[in-house]
């Protein structure tokens, strides 16, 4: 008759080989999650993963854009009559909807945040001495006032349903995060943009923040003889909530 001792020795390494296997099991999980890639990336500062995001964000873009143009194809093959003319349709709206390419002269309004050596009156508050929303959503609705047939922020197409908004110290445009300077460009008649500027309350003050000494705030407005509008490449439908029933 085996003694007890016996039996634990001889369960002991069956244990120990089955620790080694579960192990084993959650590293090859964790490798296949990672899909052979580093689970926590190098350059994990916010400036290189807003880029990194950005660039995620390009190539999606860059995908769609071939996607509707298969679709395009494809609908053009058709020799129905009612899509030929739901097409046309479609067609003529593009343009001003900002779904083509478009350049021209413009204007180009380049906004910073204050630098590190900004000396503000004592008490103020942190935040004026950053660009926010509000000053991005001030010039561009002034260009839109003004005439302009198209306006990009960081090279990126705005329409009516694109929404701007601050997360941290960057600035939000759908969906991708991007850091100061922030480039404006507007297509239009450049002497109705620019008397648009001069005279809207909410760029005017952002100016006098510009122009002190004490805040520093960067503004730059400058006329350009040809700027390009590429077409807009984002989603044109409509989310929203619903209520619950």
């Amino acid at each position: 008759m085996a003694k007890a001792g016996s039996h634990a020795r001889q369960r002991w390494p069956v244990a120990v080989l089955g620790i080694f296997v579960f192990i084993g099991l959650l590293f090859a999980a964790g490798r296949v999650s990672a899909d052979g890639g580093d689970l926590r990336p190098a350059g994990g500062d916010p400036a290189s993963l807003a880029q990194e995001r950005a660039k995620r964000v390009d190539q999606r873009r860059a995908d769609a854009r071939h996607l509707r143009s298969d679709i395009e194809d494809l609908s053009a093959s058709v020799s129905s009559a009612t899509v030929k003319k739901l097409r046309a349709q479609a067609k003529a709206l593009e343009e001003p909807s900002g779904l083509t390419a478009v350049e021209g002269p413009g204007i180009r309004v380049t906004l910073n945040d204050a630098p590190p050596d900004a000396n503000p009156p004592d008490g103020t508050n942190p935040n004026m001495l950053f660009v926010h929303q509000q000053d991005i959503q001030a010039y561009v609705n002034a260009l839109w006032a003004g005439g302009a047939e198209a306006v990009t922020l960081q090279s990126q197409r705005l329409i009516s349903t694109t929404g701007i908004k601050c997360v941290g110290a960057t600035v939000v445009l759908d969906g991708v995060p991007y850091f100061p300077p922030y480039v404006i460009e507007a297509i239009g008649d450049v002497a109705s943009m620019n008397t648009a500027l001069n005279t809207s309350p909410s760029t005017i003050l952002f100016a006098q923040y510009a122009s002190d000494s004490q805040y520093q705030l960067g503004l730059k407005i400058e006329d350009v003889d040809n700027v390009k509008a590429p077409a807009y490449a984002g989603t044109v439908s409509l989310r929203f909530a619903k209520p619950t029933s």
